[in-house]
């Protein structure tokens, strides 16, 4: 039997399309969800529950997250909500929707190649996180994969920077995690 005050309560697609509408702090031209770091969306009771897997536990952006999310959820009317944090299994970019990646390569960010998040081949990976690996990023502007990287480091944590040999701008590679 449903309560009348359960009735009321927004359903887990309704607050997902809520949440569509944040932006990720970092990277605003792609939100919360389609980063896909928004894991779960559901109720304990009355109670909304938002689970959320930040990129990776030392994330600066992961407190300003949870405050969008709140700000959200308020401006929506949802006063009985909990953020939790789930850290297992960890995000990888292999959650990136498609959408998201081609959002990245328009604003001139080189998406995560498919199938290089990690995925248990550790030697492979070792040598993609020491930066020894053959691993040819396309130049989000030109498409170019004559592109050498300027530094494991860049804007962001999560992102590499190169620069492409052709056209000769730099960007920021999504490493993947």
């Amino acid at each position: 039997m449903v309560s009348a005050a359960t009735a009321l309560l927004p359903s887990p697609e309704e607050v997902m399309a809520w949440l569509s509408e944040v932006p990720d702090p970092e990277i605003p031209v792609i939100s919360i969800t389609e980063l896909g770091i928004v894991r779960k969306v559901g109720h304990d009771g009355a109670t909304l529950v938002v689970t959320v897997t930040p990129t990776y536990s030392g994330c600066p952006a992961v407190s300003l997250i949870n405050l969008e999310i709140e700000a959200k959820l308020l401006e929506k009317g949802v006063e009985d909500f909990r953020i939790e944090q789930q850290l297992s299994p960890p995000w990888t970019t292999d959650f990136l929707s498609q959408e998201a990646r081609e959002k990245l390569r328009a604003y001139g960010i080189a998406p995560p190649i498919d199938g290089t998040a990690a995925d248990g081949r550790l030697v492979a990976r070792a040598a993609r996180l020491s930066g020894r690996s053959n691993l040819v990023i396309a130049c989000p502007r030109c498409g170019s994969g004559n592109t050498e990287k300027v530094s494991q480091f860049g804007s962001t944590p999560c992102k590499a920077s190169y620069r492409c040999k052709d056209c000769l701008e730099p960007f920021d590679y999504f490493k993947c995690i």
